[in-house]
């Protein structure tokens, strides 16, 4: 019997109150035409409901037409397992509203507990999460009142405390590649990365699940490279050939033959930032960079930083991305997890077992909200839910983690001029607070573990030191009292030996960083 089917037929093996596994990392990987078939479905019939969905990365694009957003709907779901959470803003409205069960935890995490429910193993044992809102003992990974069951739990492995992320059946395995065979072996030549799909694929076949496969095309048996299958046609169940508008490479493009690693382009010219804020912070935190160590640039602000290297001439830093990525240049936005160049693409579960083994070096990650105590929260602000992503398992195992962020947000106007600055307007929102609403980042984990942790704003440096948050450098031009603990919840330690920030960050001029 032919494996493959159209998409009403694959979508009506799933049955009601199964659980799912599915691929894609924003707008990479992701099987497009599941989730708008699972929707008409729904929709039409009332079939399938009910269903548990998990997922390492949020699949979409910040508005409700892509990814998971169209799977969004009040019945049609039970419980939601994700890691990062930020662009699906139609599940995270029936968390916040409790119409389903809700878990944030660790993406990595979740890749890696797939590989542990193929296997099956209890779980996986890892101290990522500890003394973090992942710790039963502060949230659980809960998300609102409606989620009651454990799935996250304390425990203790020769003497030392360690978390237990427990393993349960997943069903159906819903993922893509690019190309398969009449038997379902699988090539990923034109995806933008391989993430988690085999780790999912097999959870779902030693569950005694079936596995889903989107392709753009099938091929006849025989005919692909043995070497460059990825999913072996034994764990697929059915073959959904995709129209083209649901098998993008990225939500930025149909594809790109650099991304794919199919070839080299060469990198565009970077026009040096403009001296802003954003452009203070990146530079700061540029002075930092080691250029032999292995590097991880989180999204947003620190994505600056490489410009800024490039700008001064930098020599090519070492960057991975969560993905899988290594080497290259990580791209941003909707299509951030794909990389420009890259040296080699390996299976993210990998990737994570690197980061929590403690493989990078640097960590260059957001600063949305910091406590008294140097505690951080990106995951959580009210009904805005980021969710944590990968960011906990990079915070709590690399040596040297850097903060980035303005000091304020929202209004911030500034004046830079001279190698001074001069504070014009403050933002109406202050970041520096008695306590994080999350915590997503735990200031005492880090102290135990002699982390190296800096808090870089456009006017001032803390260091998380053994005795606490402590504020280390002051720009030029910026008062103390008026500028900085003036626009603080609490008061921080200061340092005896205050530093001026170096001039050279308020002007236009390259800083010279590499002599």
């Amino acid at each position: 019997m032919s494996k493959i089917v159209s998409l009403e037929e694959a979508i009506s093996m799933i049955k009601d109150g199964s659980t799912l596994g599915i691929g894609g990392f924003i707008g990479s990987g992701h099987p497009q035409e599941f989730s708008v078939g699972l929707e008409e479905s729904f929709l039409k019939s009332g079939h399938p409901r009910d269903l548990t969905i998990m997922f390492s990365a949020g699949i979409g694009d910040g508005t409700d037409r892509l990814g998971l957003n169209k799977i969004g709907h009040e019945g049609l779901l039970k419980r939601i397992i994700g890691g990062h959470w930020g662009l699906i803003p139609k599940l995270q409205r029936l968390v916040f509203d409790n119409k389903v069960e809700g878990y944030n935890l660790p993406l990595g995490t979740i890749s890696l507990l797939f590989r542990e429910i193929a296997g099956h193993r209890p779980g996986v044992f890892t101290k990522v999460g500890l003394k973090t809102f992942i710790d039963p003992r502060l949230e659980g990974a809960k998300m609102n009142e409606r989620t009651k069951d454990d799935l996250v739990e304390l425990t203790h492995v020769n003497g030392e405390e360690y978390l237990l992320y427990k393993a349960f059946p997943v069903n159906y395995a819903l993922i893509r590649a690019t190309y398969c065979d009449e038997e379902g072996n699988a090539v990923m030549d034109k995806e933008a990365a391989t993430l988690d799909s085999l780790a999912i694929a097999q959870a779902a076949k030693n569950s005694g699940g079936k596995v889903l496969l989107q392709v753009e095309k099938v091929v006849q048996n025989g005919t692909l490279d043995a070497r460059k299958v990825k999913i072996p046609g034994i764990y697929v169940d059915a073959i959904v050939i995709s129209r083209p508008e649901n098998h993008w490479q990225t939500y930025q493009g149909y594809y790109n033959p650099a991304f794919s690693g199919e070839c080299r382009v060469p990198v565009d010219s970077i026009e040096p930032m403009a001296l802003n804020e954003r452009k203070i912070i990146c530079r700061r935190a540029a002075m930092e960079l080691d250029p032999r160590a292995i590097i991880n640039l989180g999204i947003g602000m620190p994505e600056g930083i490489a410009n800024v290297a490039n700008e001064e001439g930098m020599p090519g830093l070492k960057l991975t991305v969560e993905t899988g990525g290594i080497g290259g240049v990580p791209a941003a936005g909707t299509a951030f997890g794909a990389v420009t160049n890259p040296e080699c693409i390996i299976d993210q579960p990998y990737q994570f077992d690197f980061y929590d083994g403690g493989g990078l070096d640097q960590a260059f990650l957001g600063l949305a909200e910091c406590d008294k105590e140097g505690n951080i929260n990106v995951s959580r602000f009210g009904p805005k839910i980021a969710g944590c992503g990968g960011f906990i398992n990079i915070t709590q195992t690399t040596p040297v983690v850097i903060y980035c962020g303005t000091f304020t947000s929202k209004g911030l106007k500034l004046d830079i001029k001279d190698g001074k600055l001069n504070i014009l307007q403050d933002g109406s929102i202050m970041k520096f607070k008695n306590k994080v609403e999350q915590v997503t980042f735990s200031a005492e984990f880090a102290k135990e573990q002699h982390q190296k942790v800096l808090y870089i704003t456009e006017r001032c440096v803390f260091e998380l030191r053994p005795e606490g948050l402590t504020l280390t450098e002051i720009a030029p031009g910026v008062d103390l009292k008026k500028d900085i603990l003036g626009h603080m919840e609490f008061e921080p330690l200061i340092a005896k030996d205050l530093k001026l920030m170096d001039e050279r960050l308020f002007r236009e001029a390259k800083m010279g960083l590499i002599k």
